[in-house]
Parts: structure tokens; C-alpha cells; sequence
């Protein structure tokens, strides 16, 4: 079809001028979509959509050292290096 929107800065091309205002939010720092609730801001409106699960779902992993919960145990497990200082992972830029 017929893509008359075309991006300044990459030339890729759009049919809808708002699909071309979303794409040009990729090449700034502007992430206009933010959550009501924890304020973390999205580049698209599709992003924030599936950010908002984490406020909805059940957190059945809890933190026995402070008041936060976890959707998956993975994000426990890396939540409790805050508290015991590992720091498991190295910058091999630095190392």
C-alpha cells in the first residue's frame, strides 16, 4: 500500500502519520506514556500497556527482609543482592 509518512532520520515509511509520530519517539529521549502508579515512562503506548500487568498480577514471591513482593522468583533472587551487597556480575570494559 501506499506509505506517504516517512521518518527524517531513518526514511523508513509509514500509511499513518500517528504510526510515524510513535516511530520518531525511537530516534529522541521522549517517552511520552507513563504509569499512573510508578511513573516509569514508555516510548510507545504498547509498552506501558504491558508495564501495567506488573501493578494487576499476583506477586506471590515476598522479601523476607523488607515489605516487597515479586512476580517471578527470578526477580527475588536478583532483588536480594540489594540487601547482601553481591554483586555477582563484572564490566568486562573494566575488568
Amino acid at each position: 500500500g501506499k506509505q506517504p509518512y516517512s521518518c527524517n532520520v531513518c526514511d523508513k515509511t509509514f500509511t499513518r502519520k500517528t504510526y510515524l509520530t510513535d516511530h520518531s519517539h525511537l530516534h529522541s529521549a521522549e517517552k511520552p506514556y507513563s504509569c499512573s502508579i510508578c511513573s516509569k515512562s514508555f516510548t510507545h503506548k504498547s509498552g506501558l500497556s504491558k508495564h501495567a500487568v506488573v501493578h494487576i498480577r499476583e506477586k506471590p514471591y515476598p522479601c523476607c527482609m523488607c515489605d516487597k513482593f515479586y512476580v517471578q522468583k527470578s526477580h527475588l533472587e536478583e532483588h536480594y543482592l540489594v540487601h547482601t551487597g553481591e554483586k555477582p556480575f563484572s564490566c568486562n570494559m573494566c575488568d
